[in-house]
């Protein structure tokens, strides 16, 4: 199982990630230590906002790479939805990632 997740950041920015582990991988961004992403070492995640479920990587890839092309208003506005799942409509298939936080 892999997970989507959106962390609000210093100065009210948002990052997107793919991990097996959002708890370790919070740990990551946090710690300093080089295993966070370049952006959060720069911008100190305050917290995860949203998180997704996938049953694959390249599913988890591809709304990872779906959530990022959206605006930050839109961004916004499906963190406030906490109990909507996040529907990939894809040229073969309609895939719905199911939201867990």
């Amino acid at each position: 199982m892999y997970y989507v997740y959106i962390l609000r950041c210093e100065k009210n920015f948002l990052y997107t990630g793919i991990t097996k582990n959002v708890e370790r991988r919070f740990k990551e961004h946090c710690d300093g230590t080089g295993k966070g992403a370049k952006y959060t070492r720069s911008h100190k995640p305050l917290g995860v906002e949203a998180v997704w479920e996938a049953q694959t990587k390249s599913d988890a890839s591809r709304l990872e790479y779906r959530i990022k092309k959206l605006k930050k208003e839109e961004k916004e506005a499906i963190i406030l939805k906490p109990n909507e799942d996040f529907v990939l409509e894809t040229a073969e298939n309609e895939c719905i990632f199911k939201r867990i936080l």
